[in-house]
């Protein structure tokens, strides 16, 4: 989940209009992820969706997979993979930089 602030690509800045453009997607399919927990944009206080450069991008790779034949319950299972892949990519990369970083005995 977004913190605000946290990197400038996860600050939601495009209305759903502009990111409906932007991705080649209709705003009603926008709605549809969101609604299926496939995209959380922000909200502004008077509850107007701001997406991210970050939910672009994950709105695209959605639209991939969409394009590949997978269903949105298989969309799911492939998004949460890869980033349980990216988690345990940056988990081992630490590991071994820990171990190299040992000094011999």
């Amino acid at each position: 989940m977004k913190t605000p602030g946290s990197t400038r690509s996860a600050r939601g800045v495009y209305g759903i209009s502009v990111a409906a453009d932007l991705v080649g997607m209709g705003q009603p399919t926008l709605r549809l992820y969101e609604r299926k927990g496939l995209v959380e944009p922000e909200r502004t206080s008077g509850g107007t969706r701001r997406y991210s450069e970050d939910d672009l991008e994950r709105l695209r790779r959605i639209g991939e997979l969409v394009g590949a034949g997978l269903n949105l319950a298989g969309v799911e299972m492939v998004l949460r993979l890869e980033a349980d892949n990216r988690r345990l990519s940056r988990d081992l990369a630490r590991a071994r930089s820990r171990q190299n970083s040992r000094p011999e005995d």
